[in-house]
């Protein structure tokens, strides 16, 4: 009995905050808001929100329509890629926790395979997650900036890393959470989240799995899944939320998921411990910044209710 008691009081808790505080799309505002009422209504609140005029002044919302311009720009620049057989990099593969293989290529390599002007096996996406657009995209930095004033502002920092992505419509972000206040901005394309709140997350399943690598190899051609030793065990979540198995992850039907796109000069802030799930269309790009997240009390309530799902599940 006591145990479904708890289970009650979980249910209860995701229940409240979806009918209290949580809107069921994500809203969209036409106008930027000052530092004060983003970290009141949005960051406080730990609510996503897209904002369609962040990036009104970029050049890069002209400039990156035509590859031709990053051809000149960056085409012989040697940079990191991660290539995989099935798009999903950093996802359950079987029994393993895979990441991609990365490769070094020319940019206009990348660009070439992107653009189906030669063949290649595997899915290519520029997404490698260390700030990226200063350590290897120097030359586009002109063509965005740095951070977002007003969100640097409203945070008290600036980012910690800044990313560039570009990649085919089929490479996948598998679904998982940050502790990182995200800020998501569209250049070229669209992308497609799925995004769930940390009051979630006793609906969400994780398990432990040996870290492995993509490899292709040399005689087959194909791609091999090489054990990480080094990495060890990662915890991931092995649930597909476009194709999610019901049978074998039964509590995840109680999970309420949010679907939103955020198009081409649109900004999503994804608020940190959200989970989301993310897909593109062909040749999106995008440029976010990740700055920290406080370990304030939202940490705190999201800890404690993690521990409370553990004592549950047994894992105490």
């Amino acid at each position: 009995m006591a145990a479904q008691n708890l289970r009650d009081h979980i249910d209860t808790l995701a229940r409240e905050a979806g009918e209290l505080y949580l809107h069921h799309e994500v809203p969209i505002l036409k106008k930027t808001p000052s530092p004060l009422e983003f970290h009141r209504e949005w960051v406080c609140a730990n609510r996503p929100v897209i904002v369609e005029d962040v990036m009104r002044d970029w050049p890069a919302l002209g400039l990156w329509k035509d590859t031709d311009y990053l051809r000149n720009k960056i085409g012989e620049k040697v940079v990191s890629v991660a290539v995989t057989p099935n798009g999903y990099a950093d996802a359950v593969c079987g029994n393993y926790f895979v990441m991609p293989e990365e490769k070094l290529m020319k940019f206009s390599t990348f660009l070439d395979i992107l653009e189906k002007r030669v063949n290649a096996s595997g899915v290519f996406y520029v997404q490698k997650q260390n700030s990226n657009l200063t350590t290897e995209f120097q030359e586009l930095i002109p063509d965005v900036q740095t951070d977002v004033p007003w969100a640097s502002e409203a945070f008290g920092k600036m980012p910690d890393a800044i990313n560039f992505w570009m990649g085919e419509k089929t490479a996948v972000t598998s679904m998982h959470k940050d502790h990182y206040e995200n800020l998501y901005c569209v250049i070229q394309g669209e992308k497609h989240f799925i995004l769930l709140p940390p009051t979630d997350l006793p609906y969400i399943p994780y398990g432990l799995y040996q870290a492995a690598v993509y490899k292709t190899n040399d005689t087959t051609g194909d791609f091999d899944i090489v054990e990480d030793h080094d990495t060890g065990h990662v915890p991931w979540i092995p649930v597909d939320p476009l194709n999610p198995d019901l049978e074998k992850y039964p509590e995840f039907s109680k999970a309420k998921p949010i679907h939103c796109t955020v198009k081409a000069g649109q900004t999503l802030y994804l608020p940190s411990l959200w989970f989301h799930h993310v897909s593109q269309s062909q040749g999106c790009i995008a440029v976010n910044f990740w700055y920290d997240m406080e370990y304030d009390i939202k940490y705190n309530y999201f800890k404690f209710l993690e521990n409370i799902v553990n004592l549950e599940a047994g894992k105490s």
